[in-house]
């Protein structure tokens, strides 16, 4: 009992501490050894060995595993702002849908985004000057913005639709040796079903502010980043996304089936294990290659925009790894084990047990990449055999894990969360309710029916 009512409060602290604009990066590990000193029994008097040695020894991995991810990524991304293929993007989905339509128009800009490999903590920074211009001009209330920003980039193209490279879809592979189209057919419906919810929550609070008279607000229009430059075609901006797409596809589920992995038994390794990373590094740097070879000429300094790229990478990586090494020292307390065999018991299923578990610990870490690699290092071999014995697929069990970080994940000290607040300049009174609603709870029920049906299946 004293035990969870610690691991309460630290949350509580972490959460309060985050409304008030501390960065996890600080305030996650003395978080974290406060809690070893409350409910770290015996444990509470090697404070340096939690910090150096568990602390660190997760953010460490963590950054081992997935900068290459973080790195290619935020290149990416700023290689398709500086070449203004995301504006092509944008603005050809909004002038094609029609101001009534802003939201779909944001929201399906988002996505397109997010599923081309551009990373989620970076969207914001893309679609923000675009948005708050479209918002000004359809007199939607600009506190809508950080919702629809949520609905678009941290939900469905996150978690659910098969074939996307962003890491919560990507960490899976190395417990499951899987790839990111796995399970495609609860990808696909599920992503219908948080789109469909989501667009119905914002198309009514739309509704009622005009009810309400309340337009866009008094809010300065910042600089829009908007000029008198033309986008690229569509196509050629489209076509880094479609790159990426094919070439995961390829490398995932053909080269990487053909060629012999034996020699990567001496790092104790599979191909399975590995390929499906490998597959999104190749594809993203392929990209990569793509945009820079086509627009050599129009790139004025390419040192300065991938060093753009490489700084933009940093803080979320150490974001989650921060949060990571957080998680790894609750995991090492006793009170980690009280509460993974409490989640253990509440079903024999493996797909309730491993959507529980990943939920509730991405909850804890307010991160859906930490919490998912903290809960499949400490249960991915407890959650295969436990499918095994049902004859679950493992790229069941990979769709489920994905989809399950994308619930509890966004509370309100949540990294990305806290980003695109600070971006649109609102807090989190003003936005936070559309955030929650579209990112956490309506991903938590699609999840939940999801497990439900295919809980059903499997007994």
């Amino acid at each position: 009992m004293i035990g969870m009512i610690g691991l309460i409060l630290s949350l509580s602290l972490i959460i309060i501490l985050a409304y008030n604009g501390y960065s996890t990066i600080i305030t996650a590990p003395l978080i974290a050894l406060l809690t070893v000193l409350i409910i770290g029994g015996e444990s509470s008097t090697h404070l340096m060995v939690h910090y150096t040695e568990i602390y660190m020894g997760g953010f460490s991995n963590f950054v081992k595993n997935y900068f290459p991810i973080f790195l290619t990524g935020a290149i990416f991304a700023k290689l398709m702002e500086e070449v203004m293929y995301a504006k092509s993007i944008a603005n050809f989905i909004t002038n094609n849908l029609g101001k009534d339509k802003t939201i779909l128009a944001l929201v399906l800009a988002g996505a397109l985004l997010t599923y081309g490999g551009v990373s989620l903590f970076t969207v914001a920074f893309v679609l923000y000057p675009i948005a708050n211009v479209l918002f000004k001009e359809s007199n939607i209330p600009k506190r809508l913005i950080p919702g629809t920003i949520a609905l678009g980039a941290f939900t469905f193209t996150m978690t659910a639709l098969p074939g996307t490279p962003e890491i919560q879809n990507v960490i899976p592979m190395r417990y499951f040796g899987t790839d990111t189209f796995s399970a495609p057919l609860i990808g696909i419906v599920a992503s219908l079903l948080m789109l469909t919810l989501g667009m119905t929550w914002l198309t009514y609070r739309v509704k009622k502010a005009e009810l309400n008279l309340e337009g866009y607000g008094n809010h300065f229009i910042e600089n829009s980043n908007i000029d008198s430059k033309d986008p690229p075609n569509i196509f050629v901006a489209l076509a880094p996304i479609l790159i990426i797409f094919t070439s995961n596809l390829f490398f995932s589920k053909v080269f990487y089936k053909l060629i012999d992995g034996s020699y990567l038994n001496k790092y104790n390794l599979t191909l399975d294990n590995v390929s499906g990373t490998w597959s999104v590094i190749i594809s993203i740097v392929i990209a990569i290659s793509f945009i820079i070879l086509l627009n050599s000429k129009k790139i004025s300094n390419l040192n300065n925009v991938i060093n753009g790229g490489i700084s933009n990478s940093f803080l979320p990586l150490l974001s989650s790894s921060a949060i990571v090494g957080y998680g790894s020292v609750i995991k090492s307390l006793p009170v980690f084990i009280t509460l993974q065999s409490i989640i253990l018991h509440i079903s024999s299923n493996p797909i309730v047990s491993e959507a529980l578990s990943v939920n509730i610990i991405c909850g804890i870490t307010a991160s859906a990449s930490g919490g998912l690699t903290i809960t499949l290092d400490s249960l991915a071999h407890t959650f295969i055999a436990m499918s095994n014995t049902l004859n679950i697929s493992p790229q069941i069990m990979h769709r489920i894990a994905s989809l399950a970080s994308g619930g509890l994940d966004t509370l309100p000290h949540n990294g990305a969360v806290i980003t695109t607040l600070a971006i649109c300049g609102l807090t989190h009174k003003d936005s936070y309710k559309d955030i929650f609603i579209t990112s956490v709870l309506i991903p938590i029920f699609v999840t939940t029916i999801i497990v439900i049906v295919t809980s059903i299946y499997y007994t």
